[in-house]
Formats: C-alpha cells, structure tokens, sequence
C-alpha cells in the first residue's frame, strides 16, 4: 500500500555527512521535486534539530531522522516517509518506493543498511556521530 504524503510545513532530513552512503542517498532522491521545501542537515553539525533529536532519545547512529509535521520519524519509519515522498522518476527512486513504502518491508530492510554504515564508518577510519 503506498503512503501518500500531504506537507504541512518544510520537512527536515537529518543524516550523517560523513556516511558516504547517507550522503549519496541524500543526493540521488528526488525529494525536493516530490516534497517541495526538504532542508538536509548533517547530524555531525550543529543544528537547533539536533537538539531536540537527542532529547527524544533518537540515535543518528542508529538511523536517519525525518522531521515531519513537528513529529519525528527514525530509522525505518524516516526511510518509509522519505520514499513515499521520492518521485517516481528514475530507477533509483522507484527502486527506494518499491523497497521502503511499506512499513514492513521496510523494518527487514533497514537494519542491514545501518550494518554496512557502521562497518564502512570502521573501515574509513571515521568516528560515529558523537563519538569522541
């Protein structure tokens, strides 16, 4: 069943910059043309969000964060509304609405992603976010 995602006010999408796989996810989907007003912000930054994310308790290590509505959305449930969000141009986005629009699919799919981050992350030599 596809979501269908009516905005509200500018939706935020929280990542980690140094994740190369986050930032090539950032840059290839079509969020813009689909959301209207997306504002990325690296997790690694500083940002008045990112305050907020871990006053709710939400690791970026654990997962992205989409801020939506005043509601925060992690791990799973960002990449489910980042792809209801994703036009259906290209192969790349119809491949992300195809994997991540249903919730379920999307709990099996996501924990792996964030496996490979982590040990890419290793391997680079970088920190997680937060780390000293």
């Amino acid at each position: 069943m596809e979501h269908d995602i009516s905005l509200k006010a500018p939706v935020r999408v929280v990542y980690d910059g140094e994740c190369p796989f986050c930032m090539a996810y950032v840059k290839m989907v079509r969020l813009r043309e689909a959301a209207g007003g997306v504002e990325l912000i690296d997790g690694r930054g500083s940002h008045p969000v990112l305050e907020r994310i871990r006053a709710q308790g939400l690791d970026l290590n654990d997962g992205m964060v989409v801020e939506m509505d005043g509601r925060f959305h992690h791990g799973d449930a960002a990449m489910t509304m980042l792809a209801a969000m994703t036009t259906p141009s290209g192969l790349f986005n119809r491949l992300i609405r195809l994997a991540f629009n249903r919730p379920a699919a999307a709990k099996v799919l996501y924990p792996p992603l964030v496996l490979g981050r982590n040990i890419t992350l290793k391997l680079l030599g970088r920190k997680k976010i937060g780390a000293a």
